[in-house]
């Protein structure tokens, strides 16, 4: 996995390899990573939908022409992160793992909670355009167990907030930890960090974290494996020697959104899906939205006015 040093530790802008057996394909707004050698890897999250020939080709690259992974390992279901599954897991005839919390949102039977566009932010802000439908996978779904499935020498944890099935990888002989969306790895609240990406630790996706304190707890689980990489869904890899008490700085000063939806109450979910989300709060954006929309209208329609009235001072009469 390629990773970016932690400030303090290492410059944040000298690559290094790091777990060679690693890597991380970005589909958009999201990574994937592969893990494993030629003979045996595995495949965790797909990423948007639409990137699945990406994902093909990289494995290919990796691993050889015809190479099919041993399992498909989700973190959890949302868009960004199985947008390919029932594809990629079709062509590779490669079983689909997720944890038992996550599977109604794999089978149809529960959708996720809405997105909070009103917590605030630069994802929070795209996230009005983010699905949240759950998908029926025609592909075989299967709940993790003990260990995981195609990587004996890691395991997996249950890192909810994001999700309530969320999960994340560990792997203890090099401390590295695969966190998907129970962290980021870059600010997604700025709009600059975007664009800049700037390696540090970071909350979650806000908009489509439903569990503020579940969210918290799994952040100081994950400190607390004093990992040495972290991967996570959003950002680039960060490693060094310092990570593991910058990693346990960020977990003891984290901060819930001051407002939102889920800032206020959580959702809750059981084995079937969602139970209960919280009423939503107002959105000042529509109305917003519809006042600049009125304001530029009338800037037009006075710019227009004022171009008839010069056109009339123009004509002379015969």
């Amino acid at each position: 996995m390629q990773a970016y040093g932690v400030r303090g530790s290492l410059d944040p802008e000298r690559p290094l390899e790091y777990a060679p057996d690693v890597l991380r394909i970005a589909t958009g707004i999201v990574n994937t990573y592969l893990i494993g050698e030629n003979d045996h890897w595995v495949l965790l999250d797909t990423g948007i939908a639409g990137f699945g020939r990406m994902i093909r080709r990289g494995a290919e690259a990796r691993f050889g022409v015809g190479t099919r992974p041993a399992a498909i390992i989700l973190t959890h279901g949302h868009f960004d992160h199985a947008g390919n599954a029932d594809a990629l897991a079709a062509e590779w005839n490669a079983p689909v793992y997720a944890h038992p919390l996550e599977l109604p949102y794999l089978n149809g039977q529960s959708d996720y909670p809405p997105p909070d566009p009103t917590v605030g932010g630069a994802m929070a802000f795209m996230s009005r355009a983010y699905p949240h439908r759950g998908r029926k996978l025609s592909s075989d779904v299967r709940p993790l167990e003990d260990g995981v499935p195609g990587l004996p020498d890691w395991r997996w944890l249950h890192t909810p907030g994001s999700t309530a099935g969320h999960i994340s990888l560990f792997r203890e002989v090099d401390r590295l930890l695969l966190a998907g969306d129970a962290m980021a790895t870059m600010n997604l609240d700025s709009w600059v960090e975007q664009v800049r990406r700037t390696p540090e630790p970071a909350n979650p996706p806000a908009p489509l974290t439903t569990d503020w304190e579940a969210a918290r707890r799994s952040v100081e689980k994950l400190a607390a494996l004093g990992p040495q990489a972290i991967g996570a869904g959003h950002g680039l890899p960060l490693a060094g020697e310092g990570l593991p008490d910058v990693l346990a700085d960020f977990a003891a000063t984290f901060t819930a959104p001051a407002r939102g939806r889920y800032a206020v109450a959580p959702a809750y979910a059981g084995p079937s899906g969602v139970e209960w989300i919280p009423p939503p709060v107002p959105d000042p954006f529509p109305r917003q939205a519809a006042g600049a929309a009125l304001v530029a209208f009338g800037v037009w329609g006075l710019a227009a006015a004022a171009r008839r009235g010069t056109s009339r001072r123009r004509v002379r009469p015969a």
